[in-house]
């Protein structure tokens, strides 16, 4: 693995340090005064698929992982969509020895809250996200969700009301942020990713490109949006592993103002 570009405020990252990794990948200050920052983490073949079979496993690799794991754990919480943790078997979020004593300092649970957001509320609520959490799990929802099935929610996970009839996800943010977790990771699928995006809410998109082309019907990793304006980024890092491409772009102009109103579904 050998860092191409590298961030001008941040030292080159060692691929054998986690620590220098973690360096690069750092949130910016402004989570520190109450400001959300939400990053997205996704993978795609060199013909823009985003999944392979069905799943984002099949592009994966193993620097890929490694990458994943130390964006997981700058993370106070990862945002989700139910689709996703429907196909993909989500998980809680765990503890790592290695960033135990970093997240402390920085006033962080041990590991990051999972944040599911749903419209139907179609989830197993046996899985091992809401059973054996370190952290309890979050359910983000309408309020025109059906009554029965938010109780049972309530009931194994943290819920937030967010808009009716779909998501609002500005709403969402903001009231992750009023929980003190600002430091945000969007895991998608490509769907939440899209409405994320849409709502104007994303600051920074971190993109691992598998080289592979794979064609078929898979959709990119952001599906089914109808974007306002075109979103400029700017390429603050880049990082080759046997041809697999691990890229960090920030957005060119920031959105000026914090998360108001504005809605999405999932």
């Amino acid at each position: 693995m050998q860092q191409l570009i590298t961030p001008l405020d941040r030292p080159a990252a060692d691929p054998a340090s986690l620590e220098s990794l973690a360096a690069v990948y750092a949130y910016p200050d402004q989570v520190n005064h109450g400001r959300p920052w939400l990053r997205a983490n996704m993978v795609a073949g060199l013909d823009g698929g985003a999944k392979l079979d069905g799943l984002s496993e099949g592009l994966s690799s193993q620097a890929d992982k490694r990458i994943f794991g130390v964006l997981r754990a700058l993370a106070d919480v990862v945002l989700v969509g139910a689709e996703t943790v429907r196909a993909e078997g989500y998980r809680p979020g765990r503890a790592r020895a290695d960033f135990a004593a970093a997240r402390k300092a920085a006033g962080q649970a041990p590991a990051p809250v999972i944040a599911v957001v749903t419209r139907s509320l179609e989830l197993d609520l046996t899985a091992p996200l809401f059973t054996e959490p370190l952290v309890r799990t979050v359910v983000i929802t309408t309020g025109d969700a059906p009554e029965e099935r938010r109780a049972a929610v309530a009931g194994v996970a943290d819920l937030i009301v967010a808009g009716r009839g779909s998501v609002d996800l500005r709403a969402a943010v903001a009231a992750l942020a009023e929980r003190g977790w600002t430091r945000l990771l969007s895991e998608g699928g490509p769907r939440l990713l899209g409405q994320l995006a849409a709502a104007d809410l994303l600051d920074e998109l971190c993109l691992s490109l598998a080289p592979l082309i794979t064609g078929g019907g898979a959709p990119r990793i952001i599906h089914d949006a109808e974007m306002p304006d075109v979103q400029q980024m700017r390429l603050v890092s880049l990082i080759e592993q046997k041809g697999f491409l691990f890229t960090r772009y920030l957005r060119l102009h920031p959105h000026p103002a914090p998360p108001g109103p504005g809605t999405a579904g999932a």
